[in-house]
C-alpha cells in the first residue's frame, strides 16, 4: 500500500498536466472546426467544405504504384558506342504510377472505336489522325504484308504492343484515356446518371474534358451537363429549390491525367533497384531490369530461358525450331516474359517506348536533379473579355484540340519578381535557346546551336535531327541487340514519325507523400 501511495501523487500530477494541455486548445483534433479560424466547417448549413473522408489517391486502371527515391540515372556499365549521351547523374524522382504493360493493340482499338463513333461522321480528319501507321511493317526486301493487314486488328495480336504510333498520337491517347477514366468515376459516384454516356449513341456536340470540367462543370457535354446529372448529387431544400453538386478538385475524386512517363521516371521504373537494395543502400549495380549480368535466367525452374524479346544475333530473332524463345519472331504478347521487381512487364525488349522528354545529348544535372524533365511548355487557359474560360468549339476542333477541351495559350512570364522561370516554352532551355549560344544577342536573329530541319522539312543544309520536336525513346525492342536492353540507353526520333519497334505506356503523377503505405520501415 505504501508503494501505491508513493506513486499516486505523481499519476495525479501527470493527469492534470495532460488535461491542462488539452484544455488550452479546444479545437485540437476536431475535424469539424477550422484550425485556422475556429469556425465550423463541412456543416449542413453551408460554409466551407472539407473532404474529411479522403484516404489517398486511388490507383487508376492498368497502373502500378512506384515509390520514388534517389538513384543513378545513366550508363553505369558498358558504353561501347562511346556516344556519352547518358553520362551517370544522381537524380531524385517522386513517387508515381505507371502502366503494368505497354498499351496493347486491343487497348488502342478500343480508342479507335470511340474516335470512330464520336468523330468519324462530322470530324473525319480527327479520326484519321488517330489511326496508327500500319505500313511501318513494309520492307523493300522482306515479305510482311500479312503484318500490314493484320497486326493491329486481328485477335491473334490483340495482346501485342501497339506500334506505328508516333509521339503525338501517344500523347493524345493519354488525354483520351484520362477523360474516359474520369467519366467512369463520375458515373460510379453518382455525379452522372448511369447510361447517360454510351459511345455507340454519341453524336456531334459530345465533349468532355477533365480540366474544362474543373473550371466550368455546368458547360460539360456542350452545356448539357445538368441533363446528365445523377440523382445522388441533386439536393432539394425545404423550399423545393434544387442545387447540383459537381465533383471539384477539392473532392479528390477524379484522378490526375494519364500521360507519357518522363525519361527519369521510365528509367527508374525499369531498373527496379529495390531488388538490390539493402536497408538504405543499393548493393551493386544493375545492367538490366532483372538482377544479373546475362539475358538468360539462372533460376532453376526456367534456367536458360531468355528474359526478354530481342534480336539474338544476325538473322536470329528467336532461336532454331523446337528451341525458339517465347514470341513470334517479331513482337510478343506483353506478359510473355517475367516482370521486373516492381511488377512491370516489358521494360526490356519487345518494343522500345516513347517518353515525354525532348532529346538533348546532355542531361543538365547542374540546373536540376529533382524530377528531371526537358520539355516543359507552360500553358494558361484563354479567357474572354467577360472573364469566361474559352473551350474549343466544333468549328475550331482538330486532333490535338478536341471539342470541349480548354483553349490554351503559352504563358510567357517576364516578371522580374519571378526567379524560377521567365518564359513558357522551355524545351531548349539552356541548350539551344538565345542565352546559350555563342553569338548571344538581345534581339534580332541568332545562329541556332543545332542545325536541324525547319518546319517545312528542309533537309538540304541540315546536319542533325536534334530540335525541339525530337523525342526520347527508351529500352530495346525485338529489332535490337541486347546492348539496348539496358534501361540507361537513350535514343531519339522525330515526334511525328512512326516505326514498327516503338510503342508506349502511360504514367500518372502520385499526389501525396512519397509512399502510399503506412507500414513502418525496418530499422
Amino acid at each position: 500500500m505504501k508503494i501505491n501511495n508513493i506513486y499516486t501523487p505523481l499519476v495525479l500530477l501527470l493527469s492534470v498536466l495532460v488535461i491542462g494541455c488539452n484544455s488550452n486548445n479546444p479545437f485540437k483534433n476536431n475535424k469539424n472546426i477550422s484550425q485556422a479560424t475556429g469556425w465550423k466547417i463541412s456543416t449542413k448549413d453551408g460554409g466551407f467544405k472539407n473532404k474529411k473522408s479522403y484516404k489517398g489517391q486511388n490507383t487508376g486502371p492498368g497502373l502500378i504504384f512506384i515509390e520514388g527515391g534517389t538513384y543513378t540515372k545513366g550508363n553505369v556499365q558498358d558504353n561501347i558506342m562511346h556516344d556519352w549521351n547518358n553520362t551517370p547523374t544522381q537524380q531524385y524522382v517522386r513517387s508515381f504510377f505507371i502502366d503494368e504493360t505497354e498499351v496493347t493493340n486491343l487497348m488502342y482499338v478500343e480508342y479507335l472505336h470511340w474516335m470512330n463513333k464520336v468523330f468519324a461522321k462530322d470530324f473525319p480528319d480527327i479520326y484519321k489522325a488517330s489511326l496508327p501507321d500500319t505500313l511501318v511493317w513494309r520492307n523493300p526486301l522482306g515479305f510482311n504484308e500479312d503484318m500490314v493487314n493484320n497486326y493491329l486488328r486481328h485477335p491473334a495480336f490483340e495482346n501485342h504492343p501497339v506500334v506505328g504510333v508516333n509521339w503525338k498520337q501517344a500523347v493524345n491517347y493519354a488525354k483520351w484515356r484520362t477523360d474516359r477514366v474520369n467519366e467512369q468515376i463520375l458515373v460510379s459516384n453518382g455525379y452522372i446518371r448511369p447510361g447517360a454516356i454510351s459511345p455507340d449513341s454519341l453524336s456531334n456536340g459530345y465533349s468532355f474534358n477533365t480540366k474544362a470540367y474543373f473550371l466550368d462543370p455546368s458547360n460539360a457535354y456542350d452545356g448539357k451537363m445538368n441533363e446528365m446529372t445523377g440523382s445522388k448529387q441533386i439536393n432539394t431544400d425545404e423550399n423545393g429549390q434544387t442545387t447540383i453538386n459537381y465533383a471539384s478538385r477539392e473532392s479528390g475524386i477524379l484522378l490526375p491525367e494519364y500521360r507519357l512517363p518522363t525519361e527519369t521516371e521510365w528509367e527508374y521504373a525499369a531498373l527496379a533497384l529495390s531488388e538490390i537494395s539493402e536497408e538504405n543502400l543499393y548493393r551493386g549495380k544493375k545492367k538490366f531490369p532483372w538482377d544479373g549480368e546475362y539475358t538468360r535466367s539462372g533460376k532453376r525452374k526456367n534456367q536458360g530461358d531468355q528474359l526478354a524479346n530481342f534480336k539474338l544475333g544476325k538473322g536470329d530473332y528467336g532461336g532454331i525450331a523446337g528451341w525458339s524463345e517465347t514470341g513470334s519472331g517479331i513482337t510478343s504478347a506483353v506478359r510473355s516474359y517475367p516482370p521486373n521487381d516492381f511488377g512491370l512487364y516489358g521494360m526490356a525488349g519487345n518494343v522500345a517506348e516513347w517518353v515525354a522528354d525532348v532529346y538533348r545529348p546532355i542531361i543538365d544535372e547542374e540546373m536540376n536533379d529533382f524530377n528531371y524533365y526537358r520539355g516543359n511548355l507552360y500553358f494558361k487557359p484563354s479567357i474572354d473579355e467577360n472573364g469566361k474560360v474559352l473551350t474549343v468549339s466544333s468549328e475550331n476542333a482538330n486532333y490535338d484540340n478536341l471539342p470541349g477541351s480548354l483553349k490554351n495559350e503559352i504563358e510567357d512570364e517576364n516578371s522580374i519578381d519571378r526567379t524560377n522561370y521567365s518564359k513558357g516554352d522551355n524545351r531548349d532551355f539552356n541548350d539551344g535557346d538565345r542565352n546559350s549560344v555563342r553569338d548571344f544577342k538581345l534581339d534580332g536573329e541568332y545562329s541556332k546551336m543545332y542545325n536541324s530541319p525547319d518546319q517545312n522539312n528542309q533537309f538540304e543544309e541540315s546536319t542533325t535531327l536534334i530540335n525541339n520536336e525530337a523525342r526520347v525513346y527508351k529500352g530495346g525492342s525485338w529489332l535490337d541487340r541486347a546492348y539496348y536492353l539496358d534501361p540507361a540507353q537513350r535514343r531519339y526520333y522525330p515526334e511525328s514519325m512512326t516505326s514498327n519497334f516503338i510503342g508506349f505506356r502511360c504514367a500518372m503523377s502520385y499526389l501525396g507523400e512519397s509512399r502510399n503505405s503506412k507500414k513502418s520501415r525496418k530499422r
